[in-house]
């Protein structure tokens, strides 16, 4: 059920893919100016990250999602009214505050109804769902953006509101039950607890690690698809279709590839290989951008994110303690979202200047260098006990 929310929610996920074109296509910002306004999403998703950590272990995961589920349904609405770089960046800045308070409470509900052993199957089915709602809602989104980009925010809205009033619906006798039935610990969570992620020095590093990864990463949302439409010049409805695959990749493959990943890797070289197939994506469009190759690297990608966003969540599950788990996952949050600050800004920013090429090119290598980077931190973080992922953390 957690899954079946996310899928409605991110069903409705059509706005941040399209942002960047919605405002240098139709209100005629600058590239650069697009850039800085959607720095603002990153700024909201750091914000929101470290108020949804800290707030989730006072008052529980189940109330932060469904306050971040309902009051994220009046500020899509209200995005359209704005259309200057001033008041789109103060509306985006407000939504992705609210919205992305919703993160690490989802994380820890996962945690909180998952087996310990099946904790990153439990991501990667969320993540599943998350990805499924992606490929309907980008593809739907080029095709209403064709017509209209007011449909494209309350059509997010829509989703938000059903989403939240589902999530009610079902988790709110289950939150009261289960807060009243203590989860017992096994091998899997055999973790030493930490007063706070913020002086824990490991973790701390390794979250750095993933704030580079998802520098390079969620170009994906922002000069990708600015890319697409004015180098590849691929139409908004292409486009949208080409979001909407890498979606469906992801929903067929993911289940199959964690699991091949868990029974024949270790998370070091799991997240090695994600990171370089990412980094490969993107530096193969410096070299051609036909649709063919254009699908050839989604299809890179989207192998590459399957072995490292769900792994990079459970490396912080096991890191944490059992009653600082939305602290930990507050902070991974941040990490994460910090890249949206600084990917749509340097990115625009050097394709602007520089060109797509010299971006996708760098991106490449600095991808090269957080795998390494991955290989030799986790294990450094993490001791791994069998091969079954019975971890002991050094402290």
């Amino acid at each position: 059920m957690l899954a079946l929310v996310m899928l409605i929610n991110r069903a409705g996920s059509m706005v941040l893919p399209f942002l960047g074109v919605y405002m240098t296509g139709h209100l005629h910002f600058s590239i650069e100016n697009s850039g800085i306004v959607l720095s603002f999403f990153g700024i909201g998703s750091v914000l929101g990250s470290w108020l949804g950590g800290m707030i989730t272990d006072k008052i529980g995961e189940y109330r932060v999602q469904s306050l971040s589920l309902l009051l994220s349904v009046p500020l899509f609405c209200l995005i359209p009214l704005f259309k200057t770089e001033v008041g789109l960046a103060a509306i985006i800045l407000i939504q992705s505050i609210v919205s992305e308070t919703f993160r690490p409470a989802n994380s820890v509900a996962i945690t909180k109804y998952a087996k310990p052993e099946n904790i990153t199957r439990a991501f990667s089915l969320n993540r599943m769902a998350v990805n499924l709602g992606f490929s309907i809602g980008p593809a739907l989104g080029g095709i209403l953006s064709a017509i209209s980009y007011e449909f494209l925010f309350f059509s997010n809205a829509l989703a938000a509101l059903l989403a939240g009033l589902m999530y009610i619906r079902f988790f709110g006798k289950r939150n009261k039950q289960a807060s009243l039935k203590p989860k017992p610990v096994k091998e899997a969570q055999a973790v030493r607890k930490e007063n706070s992620p913020y002086r824990d020095g490991k973790f701390l590093i390794y979250s750095f690690f993933c704030m580079l990864f998802s520098i390079c990463f969620f170009q994906l949302f922002s000069t990708l698809t600015i890319f697409y439409k004015d180098t590849a010049h691929l139409s908004q409805q292409n486009i949208g279709y080409i979001l909407g695959y890498s979606g469906f990749l992801i929903v067929l493959l993911e289940m199959g590839f964690v699991q091949i990943a868990e029974k024949y890797f270790s998370l070091a070289f799991t997240l090695l290989i994600g990171t370089v197939l990412c980094g490969i994506s993107y530096a193969m469009l410096a070299f051609d951008y036909s649709v063919l190759t254009l699908v050839i690297s989604m299809t890179l990608l989207c192998i590459g994110e399957i072995w490292t966003l769900p792994f990079m969540s459970t490396i912080t599950a096991l890191r944490s303690g059992e009653n600082n788990k939305g602290a930990y996952m507050g902070m991974n949050g941040i990490s994460v979202a910090l890249a949206f600050i600084i990917t749509p800004y340097v990115g625009t920013l050097t394709a602007d200047q520089l060109g797509f090429n010299t971006l996708w090119i760098g991106t490449g290598v600095l991808a090269m260098g957080i795998a390494v980077g991955f290989y030799f931190v986790i294990p450094w973080m993490l001791k791994k006990k069998n091969k079954h992922q019975n971890i002991d953390v050094e402290l």
